[in-house]
């Protein structure tokens, strides 16, 4: 996608962009997991899982001025043209008491430099905009419920997805950047893990 978009919601241009870094499945993997996303929309209520496309999270939300989008830009090519493409293993469920349940994706070395690397390589960009950032555990993870997951609904449906299988790999191949158009969050830039060298 053109570099040249910058900052939008879904009503106008926006000075401030919100937006994470993340890994995405394949279209066909994303289908699975939609599904999963879905059943639990159905039987337990919970849909803001919904409002993004199923990923992995490396860097998360974060706050962007609209007019130094092409620095931001710039700075994730230049990252993504030093890193290989990473093999993502995902197997069975894990939570987040009491609200959240997701896929559990293994902490490779490689995933976890990746995600490292390139939270040192925006640190520098992010922190004199926002004060507050500073770098979180990794736990990598694929959500399928949180937030509007009551505790009621948690108990509910832990006990089955805690024993449940789930087995699924992809190799991912692109950094992908989200923006939040206001209402969700929407697939903005893709950059490619290029380098050849691995």
């Amino acid at each position: 996608m053109g570099s040249d978009v910058g900052c939008q919601t879904a009503f106008a241009p926006a000075a401030t962009c919100r937006l994470f870094l993340a890994l995405l499945p394949p279209p066909a993997l994303q289908e699975q997991v939609r599904a999963l996303q879905q059943e639990f929309v159905v039987r337990f209520a919970s849909r803001a899982a919904l409002r993004s496309p199923p990923h992995i999270t490396l860097v998360p939300p974060f706050e962007w001025p609209g007019s130094e989008w092409s620095a931001l830009i710039g700075s994730l090519q230049i990252f993504a043209a030093g890193q290989d493409s990473i093999a993502i293993e995902l197997s069975g469920f894990g939570a987040f008491a009491p609200r959240v349940i997701y896929i559990h994706v293994d902490p490779s070395e490689k995933l976890q430099q990746l995600q490292s690397g390139v939270q040192a390589h925006l640190l520098p960009l992010l922190n004199p905009k926002n004060p507050s950032t500073r770098p979180r555990p990794f736990v990598p993870h694929m959500t399928v419920a949180f937030r509007d997951l009551t505790p009621h609904q948690f108990r509910a449906a832990w006990p089955e997805f805690q024993s449940r299988q789930f087995q699924a790999s992809f190799w991912a191949a692109d950094l992908t950047l989200l923006q939040h158009d206001g209402r969700q969050w929407q697939v903005t830039e893709q950059f490619s893990l290029v380098s050849g060298s691995g």
